[in-house]
């Protein structure tokens, strides 16, 4: 029988920083173990998330879109097209570009991938009311919006 954790000191459990650390460690966790048991990746429900809301798109508009770095797009789009859950065509603007497309079996995929996704969510947010889920949502929302890299920071501002 293991011994059990020490308890975390307060100190450490009042950072909001480490606690947004920690919890982003688990739902990381919970949402790449639940994909992983379907053969996917975060970054394919990214990508086929993206495909589906805003439409057919270039690699680097994907890239924009999701947050995956250009570099690694290839490949995941490599894997999304072996299994022919998206489609590139040549555009037809700029034939050195591809336009990239979900396929309907792309959308059943992403509605797989979606229940999952939520699944993993209501596992994570367990311990809260609907209202705290909410509110967390809301909050972090605003954290994210504002530190994204094209908000002025108030020491950038002179």
């Amino acid at each position: 029988m293991s011994p059990a954790p020490e308890p975390t000191p307060a100190r450490l459990r009042a950072i909001p920083s480490r606690l947004l650390a920690g919890a982003a460690v688990a739902a990381d966790r919970l949402v790449g173990e639940r994909l992983a048991a379907e053969g996917a990746r975060k970054w394919h429900f990214a990508v086929l998330a993206a495909l589906a809301e805003a439409g057919a798109a270039s690699q680097a508009e994907l890239s924009r879109r999701t947050g995956i770095y250009r570099s690694d797009m290839v490949a995941v789009l490599n894997e999304l097209a072996d299994t022919e859950y998206i489609r590139r065509d040549p555009d037809p603007g700029d034939r050195r570009r591809n336009v990239i497309t979900l396929t309907p079996g792309g959308h059943r995929r992403l509605e797989r991938l979606d229940a999952l996704v939520t699944d993993a969510q209501r596992e994570l947010l367990a311990p809260l009311t609907p209202g705290q889920r909410d509110e967390l949502t809301r909050l972090l929302t605003v954290l994210t919006e504002y530190h994204r890299p094209s908000h002025p920071r108030p020491h950038d501002a002179k």
